[in-house]
């Protein structure tokens, strides 16, 4: 089963103390006071915290977390994109979300981020299956899938699962 990175959609530090977990993100949009805690509790706890957003590298600078969820989706060029931001956030870990298309997931991974991030949906969903495996099959960055809409999670077979809070909470019951 893969490590699950746990995105936070609710200001609350309760899911720091559940030792099952060990990564979290955390959107740009949360408010400065809630970020600086739960960064400073995570750190106490030996967990990581990653920054999510289109202000991502404005909040690592300001709260020091551990890395940044980057998506290059809309970019077009996405290797100079995160090299950028990488020549920025030099400790960053870097996580980074690539289009679900051969071509894409390849000039994201020139870039050396720590890990891919393949966003699934119901629609290509069984494409999307074929695309991690073949990406596993010929890459060595670690990769992770965020369903973005209620999938079965059970088929996926990445390195990590990113689940929001509720949903990884109501799986967990």
């Amino acid at each position: 089963m893969q490590n699950f990175i746990v995105r936070i959609t609710q200001e609350n530090t309760n899911p720091l103390y559940n030792e099952k977990i060990g990564c979290f993100i955390l959107p740009d949009s949360v408010s400065s006071d809630f970020a600086q805690d739960f960064i400073d509790k995570a750190r106490q706890k030996g967990k990581l915290v990653l920054v999510s957003g289109d202000n991502a590298l404005w909040f690592y600078k300001q709260f020091n977390p551990d890395g940044l969820i980057l998506n290059t989706a809309k970019q077009e060029n996405p290797r100079k994109y995160i090299e950028d931001i990488k020549s920025q956030a030099k400790k960053a870990i870097i996580g980074a979300i690539a289009r679900n298309r051969r071509h894409e997931a390849m000039l994201v991974s020139e870039a050396e981020p720590d890990f891919i991030i393949f966003q699934f949906w119901k629609a290509g969903f069984q494409n999307n299956l074929e695309l991690l495996d073949w990406y596993n099959d010929f890459f060595l960055i670690q990769n992770a899938a965020w369903p973005q809409e209620e999938v079965d999670i059970n088929e996926i077979k990445s390195d990590f699962l990113i689940l929001d809070d509720v949903k990884y909470f109501s799986l967990a019951k």
